[in-house]
C-alpha cells in the first residue's frame, strides 16, 4: 500500500500511535534517569546496573538499551539533574512560605545534584570536551536560578545582598567535596548553616 492509498483516518491513527509510543519512551527514560540519580546519590556512580534496574523497577537490559553505557548514563542523568535543579527554583518560590525558604530548600537539592556530579569526570574518562559542554550547561541553567532566589530573599529583607549567585553556589560545591569518601562528614548539614548564615542580625 502507498501513501495515497492511506485513509486519514489511518493516517491520524497511526500518527496518534506514534506519539503514544515517544511519550512512553520519554516516560520510561524519566524513571531510569530519576532512579539511576538516587542510586548515584546513596552508592555513588559506580553503582551496580541491576541496583538502577530495580529501583526503576525494569530489567538490566532496559538500562543497557536507553544508556548503552555508563558515561551515557552519568551524562543523561546530570542533565535530568540540572533541569530539575533549574524548575525547582522558581516552583519553591510560588510554594513559598518565604524567599530564604525556597532557597534552602533549592540548596538541599542543589547538594544532591552535586553528589552525583563528583563522579561526572571520572565516568567520561578522556572526552574533555564533553564535559567543558555539560559545565557550561550547568552554569548557563542554574546561574540565573540561583540569582532569582538570591534576589528574592534579599528584597525581602531576610539576608544579606552582597553574595554572588557564582559565590553562593561554588561554596556549596566546595562543601560538598569528599562527602562520598568520609561517612563522618555531612555536607548537607554544612550547606544548611551556610545558608541560614546568609540571613541578617535580628
Amino acid at each position: 500500500m502507498n501513501d495515497g492509498d492511506r485513509s486519514p483516518e489511518g493516517a491520524v491513527g497511526a500518527a496518534g500511535t506514534a506519539g503514544s509510543k515517544r511519550k512512553d519512551v520519554r516516560r520510561n527514560q524519566q524513571t531510569l534517569l530519576d532512579a539511576a540519580a538516587a542510586v548515584f546519590v546513596t552508592s555513588g556512580v559506580e553503582a551496580p546496573v541491576r541496583d538502577i534496574a530495580a529501583a526503576a523497577g525494569v530489567g538490566v537490559g532496559t538500562v543497557y538499551r536507553h544508556f548503552p553505557t555508563r558515561a551515557d548514563l552519568v551524562i543523561a542523568v546530570y542533565r535530568h539533574q540540572v533541569d530539575a535543579c533549574a524548575e525547582a527554583g522558581p516552583a519553591l518560590l510560588a510554594a513559598g512560605p518565604t524567599p530564604h525558604a525556597a532557597l534552602a530548600g533549592w540548596a538541599d537539592l542543589f547538594v544532591d545534584f552535586l553528589v552525583t556530579k563528583h563522579g561526572l569526570a571520572a565516568a567520561m574518562q578522556a572526552d574533555n570536551s564533553g564535559f567543558e559542554a555539560l559545565h557550561t550547561y550547568f552554569l548557563d541553567r542554574l546561574l540565573p536560578v540561583c540569582a532569582e532566589l538570591l534576589d528574592a530573599a534579599a528584597a525581602a529583607g531576610e539576608i544579606r545582598a552582597d553574595l554572588t549567585a557564582y559565590q553562593l553556589m561554588r561554596g556549596i560545591g566546595n562543601l560538598c567535596i569528599g562527602t562520598e569518601s568520609d561517612p563522618r562528614y555531612d555536607a548537607r548539614r554544612l550547606v544548611t548553616l551556610l545558608v541560614e548564615g546568609l540571613r541578617r542580625p535580628s
